[in-house]
């Protein structure tokens, strides 16, 4: 019996991710400007163990160190987020020239490297100016957005291929407005979906923006948690279908449909606005590519006590599970992928994001911290990635999360998730064997997952 073949298409594009607050530090050098996450983190009682990102990984000074990390990997792409607040620090009008050229320094570093930026306008850290300003319950934060996207593109198209203008909006206003457990901290059912409007209206600018000055790819990043039914009760049936529609469709709808899923009224109830329909033919604009963030799914049942969506997740018997809390199950992966196609079109996909947080050893052996569980983890995505290629999905990359362990928001350094070991105290960066075997995954393109 002949084994399968787990090499990847000619020209399949690798790369890891990060993000701006999570790893960069330094978040008010050089005259930039706070953002929500700098006023969250400072905030008692927010971050585990009173984390912030005020040092974080120290990227804004290490940079080109961490270049040198990315090409040992034998990465072709390295996607990245830009702090908005860096730039413009009060949100709109001033441009901070240190700020911009540190982005600037940034990019020629990766080029000069061989590796392509990536790099996402917005992954979750507002100006705080513009929070005070009402943030995303704001309709001009549509027009805020643009206004920084069109800076970023005079200033990085000339050496960007690839640009995405939101990185997972359900987390914003989930976490964000609704729960509260994130930036900026609001508990309001009637936030939220005025938050997450307006988030798309953004995206839609900023790709109108990009049509006028960029010359390159512009595209959107979602994160998608296919959902399983506990049973075949009605039910849980309903409670599935409300769940899927509300983390997975609430956000790609508008932007690749140009509407909103029905059950979101259900959801929300007196909540939920009666949209503008014009609002419509803003947020569905062509985009040259998705970003896919995955890491697991949900198996739903119903609960008429759970809020907002009378639905809840059932923990699986039998199975692996990360630091965080989410199965491993590869499947879904595969799933996920050829929905999206089913539901949306033959629409160029990325994974802009995959990957697991598990302990990892005190100590490394030859050099390398061994880390069997993520290996497995990264493994059998992989297997799952190259299952959805062979059955016509449309994937062009993968960028594994993330290049090293970093914050991970509320839960600061207490989840890691990285190729590379960060030691806190002394920044020292050591390689993991995820990291080794992506390395191998990355020069055989895929090959080495054949053994």
């Amino acid at each position: 019996m002949t084994r399968p073949s787990f090499r990847f298409p000619d020209g399949f594009h690798w790369g890891a991710a990060t993000s701006a607050y999570q790893i960069e530090g330094s978040p008010l050098a050089d005259g930039a400007g706070p953002s929500i996450w700098q006023r969250f983190a400072h905030t008692p009682g927010m971050m585990s163990n009173g984390d912030t990102g005020d040092v974080a990984c120290d990227h804004y000074r290490r940079y080109k160190d961490d270049v040198q990390l990315m090409k040992a990997l034998g990465l072709q792409g390295y996607r990245f987020s830009i702090n908005w607040a860096r730039v413009l620090p009060e949100g709109t009008g001033r441009v901070n020239a240190k700020g911009l050229d540190f982005y600037s320094r940034l990019v020629d570093e990766l080029l000069e490297n061989g590796i392509a930026p990536n790099v996402t306008l917005f992954h979750w850290d507002l100006p705080a100016a513009l929070d005070d300003r009402g943030g995303w319950l704001n309709r001009d934060s549509a027009h805020w957005f643009a206004d920084y996207a069109e800076v970023m593109f005079k200033a990085l198209d000339d050496r960007v291929p690839r640009w995405a203008t939101l990185n997972e909006p359900w987390v914003v206003t989930d976490g964000g407005y609704l729960h509260g457990a994130l930036a900026p901290g609001h508990r309001n059912k009637y936030e939220a979906p005025i938050a997450a409007h307006n988030l798309m209206r953004a995206s839609g600018a900023g790709i109108q923006a990009y049509r006028a000055h960029g010359k390159h790819e512009i595209g959107v990043v979602f994160n998608i948690e296919p959902k399983y039914p506990h049973s075949d009760s009605a039910e849980d049936l309903a409670a599935t279908r409300r769940a899927h529609a509300y983390m997975n469709q609430q956000f790609a709808d508008p932007a690749l449909l140009g509407s909103y899923p029905p059950e979101l009224k259900e959801i929300f109830g007196d909540a939920w606005p009666d949209f503008p329909a014009d609002d419509f033919k803003l947020t569905h604009q062509k985009v040259d590519f998705v970003g896919i963030n995955y890491y697991t799914r949900a198996v739903v049942k119903h609960d008429p006590q759970a809020y907002p969506l009378k639905a809840v997740p059932v923990r699986q018997p039998n199975q692996t599970y990360t630091e965080t809390g989410w199965e491993v199950f590869e499947q879904g992966l595969t799933d996920t992928l050829t929905g999206f196609r089913d539901r949306y079109g033959d629409i160029p996909l990325y994974i802009t994001e995959n990957g697991s947080a598990f302990y990892d050893p005190p100590v490394a052996e030859n050099g390398v911290l061994d880390d069997p569980l993520r290996t497995n983890y990264l493994r059998k995505h992989l297997k799952a990635v190259h299952k959805a290629i062979e059955a016509g999905v449309n994937l062009k990359g993968y960028y594994a999360w993330s290049l090293m362990d970093n914050l991970e928001w509320s839960l600061g350094f207490s989840k890691r998730f990285g190729l590379y070991h960060v030691d806190f105290a002394t920044q020292q960066r050591t390689p993991k064997a995820t990291a080794k075997l992506y390395a191998q995954v990355i020069e055989s393109n895929g090959s080495v997952l054949d053994e």
